[in-house]
């Protein structure tokens, strides 16, 4: 390791209490070495070296070497099986006899046993609590040997005995002997020579939009420089696991140990048969003597992967995703106990397992989300280790699974997974990044990992002496976990003296070391031994095998496992009772405000073309509320490719349930809307009519919940379904019959009217309405009419008229009109539900075919042209780069490389600012309301932070570590603060949150920029505006130095999996912060969260280099390794309450803390504990059953506090008379005038969008596709009446685009703000008006382009041929308008809602209101009276439209075709024209002299006359357009104001009546008159 110059604890002998004692050790490396060197002479003399022992008699928890039985394993008995042959005998006897026994040492003395004294029969509570290895408050160690030395043998088997007894009820003898499955189990799982290659560099460069233009040139050009074949070159694949061996054995936990990115996952995944996305996969897997292939095929169900992430539904409780995961795994008749009902096993199961894992008292708590209260973390965990403890499958895969729980929660689990080993006798794999020793102990077998190479597979106890062997040196107190996985790093490996030229350095040489060594012979003997005994498994499976047990991948059968599914989903639904009332709720609104705009249409011709309106939105409405099915399904996905791994049902039976869970809920739904809409509408009132109105919107509904649901479970991304959606609802819409009557379609999309089951309910809904119905023809639809016209000599207007009628038969209206007939009804609803039962057959396969996303390592992204050199050749070549931080780590110079780098960032720490003042906080109280009341979370805290030292701030979960973080950097704005904080004693200047650094725990960072812009952003808007931005830059680079991130200086931060780990993610946000040059101090929120133990160890080194340089630096850490905890000079320790316990140094080997705990009365410290993790169990941290003394008491009593205090108010006084640099006065509260801030945000914006170019892409996509569709639908429009008609729907069509742009727009609104909120806001690196003047100017230019895209592809080939210049040119100015309005209209709606779910809730709602009071929907004239006096003229699409449409039909003439006609004859004596002269003088329209000697009347000679029907005037367009400005800036004002109110004005204006703040702002004052 790089010393840092700290001092370390002397490497004393023994410092780790030694091996869990695995007697399969002596067995594993059987042939001892001879030669004094090897270091395998210690692992086969009697133990190992006391240096390296780690002895696991009598832990609370027994160890591994404790916990289980395999072939070659010491048996349960006083005398360990001298052979292979023997063990093998007595492990059958065993299985026989009961479930595996608890795995013992061969002699009596050192074996773990339960502190009792005398053999009295236990309580079931006692054995539970035994088995759950629930821990008390007796501490670790001297638990340990408390229990050794009480302990009686026959005590201990008794108790044993009785633990086999309870847990035969699930595993035990009477299942064996009874269950067919039991006994064709497949256990054991071995590998040998896997190989596994997948596709991909590791690099990348960074997408951007010139990308689609420049490919071409670029392709050309690398043909020129680099000839065809290796511009031709395939995609280069890489090496992600190479030659591994192994084998875990029954009730055997083998540990996977690497770094992120080193291929654990990988591992995992291939063993654990999920070998879906990877190039090839060579080798072979068994698993109990069969093959993956068959596994795979016929036994599923026993081999199982549990990933990282905890899935589970939100909405249900813990009891019924455990019940859900029993019924579906309950065994067959012949598998349960006698008389043993499926209800019984559910009912035993269930209580055993909860009881076990320790989560009884939350079975009727949901399990939550991040929007759902529920659960704990670590009870969520549980829940999983028991989902898959009831699958029971024999083979188990768990990957990285203790992230994000703390060490003792973690502990809880892998414990609870040796149980599970243990009492299921299967093979357990677990992949952690971070290990403590006593959850080490836990495990019998450890791999680890690094660059897909295998650099050891062998016993836990003997890895640590191999590499020891290797010549590489242990520092005392250092894990065995973490020092593992630290030869691995150059910064992190302690060398041994001589050892410096023959240490492995590369994973190729330490891969060629394993393979040499004798632990690597006796893995291979392992191996063969197993597969021997596997053999004779199988033997025995094919005796007991039956026609039940030859396929073991579903237990139910599939109707069983629908009725499950059904069951399930009710309860989620259900279980989300808000939402279910709020989607309810919404609906009625809607209806309302549909039922009151159709409000009681007339029986006559005035209501003809609402009527059908009011149809058209009805289906409409509730086929678009399906839409949210979409979002839906990918939220769901993960969940059910779990549960499908799980072999709990198959995703078709899922598909079906849910349709049967929509029955009745899209029932209520529907009648809800219709029920109001109906009657409100007053559509026709007899019952069948009713009824069948209802059936026929229900079932359409239904088809369009499959259909988006077939979408979905089709498509890989919601992305890509959301653009098929897109193109989808258009052509649904457009090709109902509504819009453009059949007639008038042309080829090329009339066959979509065939596919679009929209038409088909349309038909049905209109012939039903219409079909009786008797249209009494009244003015204006009554022609000729005035003064001496008669009924024989008049006709209607509408199609289907007879001359010399007035009145219109329905019937013949709809088949005029739209050529629909009520012949067609019934055949209408069969044919929907047609397409119903076939998008669901499709969902079916979809969901069937779906695979869990392709395995790969994690990709760093390059900007072009800032790959560093080797990394550049690499991509150039196709070969996989090396590691971007150990890319220069060949094996030659090596050494000198690794010293230049060290003193290289020795020297960039010298150029690091330094701080030269003194931060203190005295008598901070924090309270918050709570439940009526108040609640304390900080009680009179006290402390300071100094220049050159580094302070911890530690307590277990919820004593209020980042809340003082929080209210020491002044960053609450919720409940009340007091106390003084002072900065070289006088008051905190207003600069002071800029001044400081402040690293939040979740690494918020602008994903496109490159980790030098980030680090410049911040640079030149913090640091004061006289530094020279040159000097800034250079600044930067002083820090990509210091912070070693010269190699990823060009790469973009992007999101985990593409762009930078974990780790570099971390150090880009300690980087992000040092960059402002922090003149007061640094604050870090829990740094080494989330991160493996080497990465941890980096981030605490870098903190040490830069408090060596002078910076003062405050930092919450989460239970640290003594390593870690051995670099902070300083420590804050806080109990629960917010109390503080300790502060002051540490010392040497943190002796001074560890004297003051002693000396007040806590137990000894031994010499190998943890000081981090004895100074939390000495107060008692987590601990609820703690009764000792309140530690907060003793501090406040103590000599050391009131040392503390004198010191601080000494410090208060010194600093104050100090004359401090002028910087720290610097009272203005941004560094940077506005200007500049606005400048340099929308300049980040623009970079932003310009390198996403799926975001770009996906919207001129849209704009282009749905301009071309409209161009083609309404492809080269006539004169007619109809074609008029088709002008207003092709506008109307227009409005359309806008709801999906908006929702992709808003997400992007939305992640500006979280960005500034979450991080930006707070250090105050620009103003609120910055981010929202970027988040709205970067838009703009790329909707006037898109917009200009879409004019061009819909203008010319639909409505705008042979149209004047002037005429197109306003049409394209607003459209242009039109696009700043959807754009404006969007962020104003992302503005003041939480999140992206909501924001895109509000859209249809918003859109539906601006569309519906437009009048195209409704016209004006037949609008009610309440809506056209207020709403239509507030509606911006109303002179959006008006603009649009008058323009459109200016100066046009109609020209009737034969169908359009009104028919009349003339009265004797008169001619057409004078005859109706004086109608159309007053009504518009035009007449001819027909066929037959009747007049054809034409309802408009003009297209203004049609515009005009719509109440359009052509005079009225710059009118208009003016307006239409206005609402735009009106919209970008709402924009500003809601971003001011969501992000600061929404508090102050809460602060200003809240009763707390006011108090809060009187004690503020008081305190700056005292200082």
């Amino acid at each position: 390791m790089a010393a840092s110059g700290r001092p370390h604890l002397e490497d004393i002998p023994g410092a780790w209490p030694s091996a869990s004692a695995n007697s399969f050790r002596d067995q594993y490396l059987h042939p001892a070495s001879t030669d004094a060197t090897d270091l395998n002479t210690q692992a086969t003399s009697n133990g190992f070296d006391t240096t390296h022992r780690r002895s696991s008699e009598g832990t609370a928890v027994p160890s591994p070497a404790n916990s289980q039985i395999g072939a070659g394993v010491t048996l349960y008995s006083d005398t360990a099986a001298t052979s292979s042959e023997e063990a093998l005998r007595n492990e059958k006897v065993d299985q026989v006899g009961d479930l595996m026994p608890i795995k013992t040492n061969q002699s009596t003395t050192d074996r773990p046993q339960l502190a009792t004294s005398t053999s009295k029969r236990m309580t079931e509570e006692d054995i539970f609590r035994v088995l759950s290895r629930r821990r008390t408050n007796v501490s670790y160690t001297s638990g340990r040997r408390a229990s050794s030395a009480t302990s009686e043998t026959g005590g201990a088997n008794e108790e044993q005995a009785e633990i086999e007894r309870l847990m035969s009820r699930m595993f035990g003898k009477n299942r064996k002997a009874n269950s067919e499955e039991e006994k064709t189990r497949h256990v054991g799982v071995v590998f040998k020579n896997l190989t596994v290659k997948g596709l991909g560099l590791g690099a990348a460069l960074q997408p951007t939009l010139a990308d689609p233009f420049l490919a071409l040139p670029r392709a050309l050009m690398g043909l020129f420089t680099k000839g065809p074949k290796r511009t031709a070159a395939t995609r280069p694949v890489r090496t992600l696991l190479n030659d591994f061996s192994g084998c875990v054995r029954p009730g055997e936990m083998l540990l996977v140990l690497g770094r992120p990115g080193s291929g654990c996952s990988t591992f995992l995944k291939v063993l654990a048969n999920q070998r879906f996305g990877y190039e090839s996969i060579d080798g072979e897997v068994t698993y109990g003597g069969t093959d993956a292939k068959t596994m795979g095929k016929d036994y599923r169900g026993e081999v199982l992967y549990n990933p990282e992430d905890d899935l589970h539904y939100a909405t249900l409780t813990v009891k019924n995703t455990l019940s859900f995961a029993l019924k579906t795994r309950t065994p067959g008749k012949a598998s349960r106990n006698e008389n043993e009902s499926r209800n019984d096993y559910v009912r035993e199961f269930l209580r055993v397992v909860s009881r076990l894992f320790w989560i009884e008292h939350t079975m009727n708590t949901k399990v939550g989300n991040e929007y759902v209260r529920g659960v704990s973390g670590g009870e969520k965990k549980r829940v999983s280790i028991a989902e898959a403890m009831i699958t029971r499958a024999s083979t188990q895969f768990w990957d990285n699974s203790t992230r994000g729980l703390d060490a003792s929660t973690a502990l809880e689990y892998v414990e609870s997974l040796r149980s599970l080993t243990n009492m299921a006798h299967i093979s357990t794999s677990v992949a952690l990044y971070q290990a403590g020793e006593r959850l080490y102990d836990l495990f019998d077998k450890v791999v680890v990992i690094d660059e897909g190479r295998c650099l050891y597979f062998g016993p836990t106890e003997d890895a640590a002496p191999y590499f020891e062997g290797l010549g590489f040196d242990r520092p005392a107190r250092w894990t065995t976990a973490d020092f593992l996985t630290s030869v691995t790093d150059p910064h992190e490996r302690h060398i041994k003296e001589g050892y410096e030229d023959r240490i492995p350095r590369s994973a190729e040489q330490f891969e060629e070391a394993y393979r040499n060594s004798e632990i690597s012979r006796g893995n291979l003997r392992d191996i063969e031994e197993l597969e021997q005994h596997n053999e004779q498994q199988r033997r025995e499976r094919q005796a007991a095998s039956t026609k039940a047990t030859k396929k073991k991948n579903y237990t139910l059968s599939f109707h069983k496992q629908v009725t499950a599914c059904t069951h399930r989903q009710f309860l989620v639904m259900f279980g989300d009772k808000q939402s279910l009332g709020g989607k309810w709720g919404g609906i009625v609104f809607q209806a309302f405000i549909v039922g009151s705009l159709f409000y009681n249409m007339p029986k006559t011709s005035s209501g003809v073309f609402t009527r059908g309106g009011v149809l058209f939105f009805t289906l409409l409405f509730n086929a678009l509320l399906a839409l949210a099915e979409l979002t839906a399904a990918f939220s769901s996905r993960p969940i059910l490719l779990k549960h499908k791994s799980f072999s709990f049902y198959r995703p078709a039976a899922y598909a079906i349930a849910q349709t049967v869970v929509d029955i009745p809920l899209v029932l209520i739904q529907v009648t809800l809307f219709d029920l109001i809409v109906y009657f409100m509408a007053d559509l026709s009132r007899t019952p069948s009519q009713f009824f069948i109105s209802l059936l026929i919107l229900w079932v359409l509904t239904m088809t369009m919940y499959s259909f988006f649901r077939a979408i979905g479970a089709l498509c890989k991304s919601l992305d890509v379904a959301t653009r098929i959606t897109g193109v989808a609802i258009q052509a649904l819409v457009v090709y109902t019959g509504y819009l453009i009557p059949p007639r008038k379609m042309h080829p090329w999309f009339k066959w979509i009217i065939w596919i679009n089951p929209v038409q088909y309910a349309f038909e049905a809904l209109m012939a039903n309405e219409f079909y009786n119905l008797e249209i009494q023809c009244v003015p204006p639809y009554l022609v000729p009419e005035g003064p001496g016209a008669t009924a024989q000599y008049q006709s209607c207007l509408i199609q289907g008229s007879q001359p010399g009628s007035t009145v219109v038969n329905g019937a013949d209206y709809i088949l005029t009109a739209f050529t629909y007939t009520r012949a067609h009804l019934w055949r209408n609803f069969g044919i929907i539900a047609g397409f119903w039962i076939f998008f669901l057959v499709l969902t079916m396969v979809g969901m069937e075919i779906q695979k869990p996303n392709a395995g790969g390592g994690a990709i760093t992204i390059f900007k072009r042209g800032q790959a560093p050199k080797s990394v550049a050749q690499a991509m150039d070549k196709g070969t996989t780069p090396l590691d971007e931080e150990k890319a220069g780590a060949t094996e030659d110079g090596k050494i000198a490389e690794e010293e230049s780098r060290l003193s290289g960032s020795e020297q960039s720490v010298k150029g690091v600012a330094k701080n030269e003042t003194v931060f203190t906080y005295t008598n901070v109280n924090y309270t918050i309301p709570y439940e009526k009341g108040e609640r304390q979370l900080l009680q009179d805290v006290q402390g300071f932070v100094r220049p050159g030292k580094l302070t911890a701030l530690m307590g277990a979960s919820g004593a209020g570590k980042t809340t003082l973080l929080n209210t020491l950097a002044q960053r609450i704005n919720f409940g009340v603060v007091t106390g003084d904080f002072l900065v070289d004693g006088r008051p905190l200047p207003k600069s002071f949150q800029r001044a400081t650094g402040f690293a939040e725990q979740m690494d918020i960072h602008e994903p496109t920029a490159t980790v030098r812009e980030a680090l410049r952003f911040s640079a030149s808007l913090r640091q004061p505006k006289e530094v020279p931005v040159a000097e800034k830059y250079e600044y930067c680079e002083r820090i990509i130095d210091l912070l070693e991130m010269r190699n990823i200086a060009g790469a973009t931060i992007g999101i985990i999996g593409e762009g930078l780990n974990q780790e570099q993610r971390k150090r880009v946000t300690i980087g992000v912060e040092l960059a402002s040059k922090p003149e007061l101090l640094m604050f870090l929120d829990e740094p080494t969260s989330g991160l493996d133990s080497g990465a941890a160890f980096n981030i605490v080194r870098f903190l040490r280099k830069l408090a060596d340089a002078g910076q003062a630096i405050l930092c919450t850490i989460h239970q640290p390794s003594s390593v870690l905890f051995e670099h902070f000079d300083e420590l804050l320790l806080l109990k629960s309450g917010g109390k503080v316990v300790y502060h002051g140094e540490l010392g040497k080997d943190s002796r001074l803390l560890i004297d003051y705990f002693e000396s007040n009365g806590a137990k000894k410290c031994p010499h190998d504990a943890n000081p981090a993790e004895y100074m939390l169990e000495a107060i008692g941290a987590g601990d609820p059953n703690y009764k000792g003394k309140d530690w907060g008491d003793v501090w406040a009593s103590s000599k050391e506090h009131e040392e503390r205090t004198k010191e601080i108010q000494q410090m208060i006084s010194d600093r104050r008379n100090v004359s401090t640099e002028s910087k720290t006065a610097d009272s203005r509260e941004y560094a940077m005038p506005l200007g500049t801030q606005v400048y340099t945000v929308v300049k980040r914006s623009f970079i932003s969008y310009w390198r996403t170019p799926n975001y770009m892409i996906g919207k001129f996509m849209l704009h282009i596709v749905t301009g071309l569709f409209n161009t083609f639908t309404f492809y080269h429009v006539g004169n007619s009446y109809i074609d008029m008609q088709s002008r207003l729907f092709s506008i109307f069509m227009t409005l359309t685009i806008s709801p999906p742009l908006i929702q992709q727009l808003q997400p992007k609104f939305i992640q500006f703000r979280n960005l500034y909120q979450g991080r930006e806001a707070n250090s105050k690196i620009y103003s609120w008006v910055a981010f929202v003047t970027g988040a709205v100017l970067v838009e703009l230019p790329y909707s006037i382009v898109a917009g200009t895209l879409y004019f061009n592809c819909w203008w010319w080939g639909a409505i705008g041929r042979g149209r004047t210049a002037f005429e197109s040119g306003y049409t394209w100015m607003l459209l242009m308008l039109f696009e700043l309005f959807y754009v404006s209209f969007g962020q104003a709606l992302a503005s003041f809602a939480p999140n992206e779910l909501l924001a895109s809730l509000l859209v249809p709602m918003f859109f539906l209101f601006v569309v519906s009071f437009c009048g195209i929907v409704v016209p004006y004239a037949a609008m009610p009276y309440f809506w056209k006096s207020w709403m239509y003229w507030l509606t911006p699409f109303h002179y959006l439209l008006e603009g649009f449409l008058g323009v459109a039909v200016h100066g046009l003439d109609v020209s009737c075709q034969s169908n359009e006609f009104a028919r009349y004859a003339a009265p004797p004596g008169q001619t057409c024209q004078s005859y109706s002269q004086s109608f159309i003088s007053m009504y518009g329209g035009y007449v001819q002299n027909g066929a037959g000697g009747l007049c054809e009347f034409c309802q408009y000679a003009t297209g203004d006359e049609f515009a005009a029907a719509f109440n359009v005037y052509y005079s009225h367009k710059w009118r208009d357009y003016g307006i239409f400005w206005a609402f735009c800036i009106f919209n970008f004002a709402v924009v500003f104001a809601c971003s001011w109110l969501y992000l600061i004005g929404g508090k102050k204006i809460k602060a200003f009546f809240s009763p707390a703040a006011r108090k809060q702002k009187k004690a503020k004052q008081q305190a700056s008159e005292k200082a």
